[in-house]
């Protein structure tokens, strides 16, 4: 039997939605594996129905253990005596920089493997294989792991899957380490445009270079704002290092990883780093004035030709259309 642990990333009383995806996935493997999924939580004062809620995704227990959150060493700590207690075969992170550090830290620790940038897991003879893209994304690489597998995945690579009900959660009570036990945290920093919320998004409308300035994102605004819902805007790295828009709403190989249901690039160009982002969108549309536009490749429609007259038009269309 080998059971798997997932790091359940917490705040303000919500369990992250990345978390909440390592979590069924790792519920479904664990399951070919003969084992099951457990989480585990780290934090100050996390509810009882806060943490309980992994059992709906498909955990069969949740650990809690009272120690600063949002700090790698703690977590570390705590992972370490969770799964000095367990039959784990792999601790599994669900995205984003804290769990590439704190994963590291676990591996350094236990003597075993990691991987990150996981987008794909699945049991082969009884051992997880995980998925990792290389060269800009355009190969795939398998890697096993020898010992305990210390999985950190990408930003957005597993869908949260309600599989089971809420469950008890069971306090765990660690001894910290020393450089652990002199950490606190002081303030938690909202990095500038922390609202930007371009990965929960059905749409998402990207403006690049080719908007020529951070005025005209407002065509990019009022094209989301036809479509409504859960529409944002997004920009491209090149839009990010100009000045035009905040950081939090990059797509890219040092942005984010998004999937949408649709999505929208204004002169975005479609470089290897943009296209690592939002290769994964259902469908892709493109408006570039330039034919030769890598983005014209791999987009499901393109349309060349002038974007601040196109654009515009089409917000219209889609508003006439929504009566």
């Amino acid at each position: 039997m080998t059971n798997i642990l997932v790091y359940a990333l917490h705040h303000e009383g919500a369990v992250n939605k990345n978390s909440l995806g390592a979590i069924s996935t790792a519920a479904k493997l664990a399951e070919e594996l003969g084992g099951e999924a457990h989480a585990l939580f780290v934090g100050e004062d996390i509810a009882d129905d806060t943490a309980g809620t992994v059992g709906t995704y498909g955990a069969k227990k949740a650990f809690r253990v009272k120690a600063p959150a949002g700090i790698a060493q703690p977590i570390v700590d705590a992972l370490d005596a969770v799964v000095e207690s367990g039959d784990y075969g792999y601790v599994v992170f669900g995205g984003g920089l804290l769990g590439f550090e704190a994963g590291a830290g676990l591996a350094a620790r236990r003597g075993g493997g990691i991987g990150v940038e996981i987008t794909g897991l699945r049991v082969e003879d009884g051992k997880i294989v995980a998925e990792r893209p290389v060269l800009g994304d355009s190969e795939i690489s398998d890697i096993a792991f020898e010992g305990i597998g210390i999985i950190a995945a990408r930003l957005n690579a597993f869908e949260p899957v309600e599989s089971g009900s809420p469950i008890s959660v069971e306090d765990v009570d660690v001894t910290l380490s020393d450089a652990a036990g002199k950490l606190e945290v002081v303030t938690r920093g909202e990095q500038r445009g922390a609202d930007v919320n371009i990965e929960d998004a059905t749409i998402l409308v990207t403006g690049g270079r080719g908007l020529g300035s951070a005025e005209n994102f407002s065509v990019a605004d009022g094209l989301a704002a036809a479509f409504g819902g859960s529409a944002a805007v997004a920009a491209t790295r090149a839009a990010v290092d100009a000045g035009w828009f905040p950081y939090a709403g990059q797509i890219g190989q040092t942005g984010k990883t998004v999937a949408p249901k649709l999505y929208l690039g204004l002169g975005v160009s479609g470089a290897i780093q943009h296209k690592v982002g939002m290769q994964s969108s259902d469908a892709i549309v493109a408006i570039n004035k330039d034919s030769n536009a890598p983005i014209f490749e791999f987009a499901d429609l393109g349309v060349v030709g002038d974007l601040h007259s196109i654009v515009p038009a089409l917000a219209e269309a889609i508003k006439a259309k929504k009566g």
